[in-house]
């Protein structure tokens, strides 16, 4: 249950970041040479986080591909003679030789859970850090306080795709769709309570 704060703490060399993450359990983003601290999200983003990666991981049983949530970096091309390093809420990768550093280069899918505080980082400088990576087939972004779930593909040139309560969602790059009930399973926000007081009027959250 994760989130950036998007305050830079200072520039630093990418030896220097390497460092300073061995040096200290709170897990930082490394981006244009600025580093920003991960600090602790709400319930609702833990919730949406483990509902979309434990569906993944479970139909990913048996086959190549491996998700991982929150604590796995990944790095992207260099920009600016030096790579970015960004912890994705999810992230799928597909290759059978990964790297011992928790570090991965070639995923096929990331999912970020929006908040306030990543709101802008999320939708605008990570999806452009994200989009430099050749593997990469959809990057999906998913807000917190209103049930909305926006996929964007490299096939239609990151085109936004929105979804609602009521819709399916297909991961096209694993093959899976879920609901966007199921993504939004036991969070709690205006939207999700009236569908599911909609839907039996005697459930509550």
């Amino acid at each position: 249950m994760a989130s950036a704060v998007r305050k830079a703490e200072q520039q630093m060399s990418e030896e220097d970041y390497f460092a300073l993450e061995k040096q200290t359990d709170t897990r930082h983003e490394y981006i244009n040479g600025e580093v920003y601290a991960m600090v602790g999200g709400s319930f609702n983003h833990g919730r949406i986080t483990q509902n979309i990666a434990s569906e993944i991981r479970h139909h990913l049983k048996g086959k190549p591909c491996e998700v991982f949530a929150e604590s796995t970096k990944v790095k992207t091309p260099q920009a600016h003679q030096r790579s970015d390093y960004v912890y994705p809420d999810v992230v799928v990768d597909c290759s059978t030789q990964k790297a011992n550093d928790n570090t991965l280069t070639t995923p096929v899918l990331v999912v970020e859970v929006l908040s306030k505080s990543t709101h802008y980082s999320d939708k605008v400088t990570k999806r452009h850090i994200y989009q430099q990576i050749t593997t990469l087939q959809e990057y999906v972004l998913v807000e917190q306080d209103v049930a909305e779930v926006i996929v964007r593909r490299r096939k239609t040139n990151w085109l936004a795709e929105e979804f609602f309560l009521g819709d399916s969602v297909t991961f096209e790059s694993i093959g899976l769709t879920l609901t966007v009930a199921e993504i939004y399973e036991r969070v709690i926000n205006e939207e999700v309570t009236e569908w599911n007081a909609q839907k039996d009027p005697k459930n509550e959250v």
